[in-house]
């Protein structure tokens, strides 16, 4: 049997997989570490990045609208943590397309189990992995190398008003970032910590 009979056989089996996307749930409830299944052979591989089908199996919102791009030009850039409030709630599906990147999510939604826990996910352009982000989460990154691209699909257009920020060094969240940040904005440095959102809103 010579090679390229082989690879045939190798892309029927991987045509007629029902899967082709590894989906892991965190312990964040809804929210997803998403990995490609490989087609390798001597010329590379072949995976989905994106699979509607796949993605309703696990009752994921498929509705992207938007495509946003994120280039950043120093190791230890910090963006973050970035949110949009109901109704312009957002889900969003992150990836690095090159370098890497530390990616952060933080549940913010008052009734979960988790309210108020994070998980850091690495994110890299030779892992080909994702981060879907389910409507009130805050997110952010931080980059590990030099010259990081990051792509992420969002479930709705960006509205300035409902835009909303919380601290990167909150320690409500403590987050355990992988380095102090090298290059933060000023608008991400004075986001408001946590307690004084709640004690404007009279929750506290």
């Amino acid at each position: 049997m010579n090679e390229e009979h082989l690879q045939s056989l190798a892309w029927q089996v991987f045509s007629n997989t029902t899967h082709h996307m590894i989906f892991t749930e965190t312990k964040l409830k809804g929210a997803y570490i998403i990995d490609i299944k490989k087609l390798e052979d001597e010329r590379g591989f072949f995976g989905r990045a994106y699979c509607q089908k796949e993605f309703e199996e696990h009752g994921l919102n498929t509705n992207l609208v938007q495509a946003n791009v994120s280039y950043n030009y120093k190791k230890g850039t910090l963006r973050g943590m970035h949110m949009q409030l109901a109704p312009h709630a957002e889900t969003k599906l992150v990836r690095c397309t090159r370098g890497a990147i530390f990616d952060v999510i933080i549940d913010l939604r008052p009734d979960s189990e988790t309210y108020k826990q994070w998980i850091g996910v690495e994110l890299t352009a030779d892992n080909y992995r994702m981060l879907y982000v389910p409507e009130g989460f805050a997110h952010g990154y931080m980059t590990l190398e030099d010259n990081s691209d990051v792509m992420y699909q969002v479930t709705a257009f960006y509205a300035a008003g409902a835009e909303r920020g919380h601290r990167w060094n909150d320690p409500a969240f403590n987050i355990q970032w992988p380095m102090e940040p090298v290059v933060i904005s000023e608008k991400d440095q004075q986001h408001p910590l946590l307690e004084t959102v709640m004690e404007q809103s009279g929750i506290a």
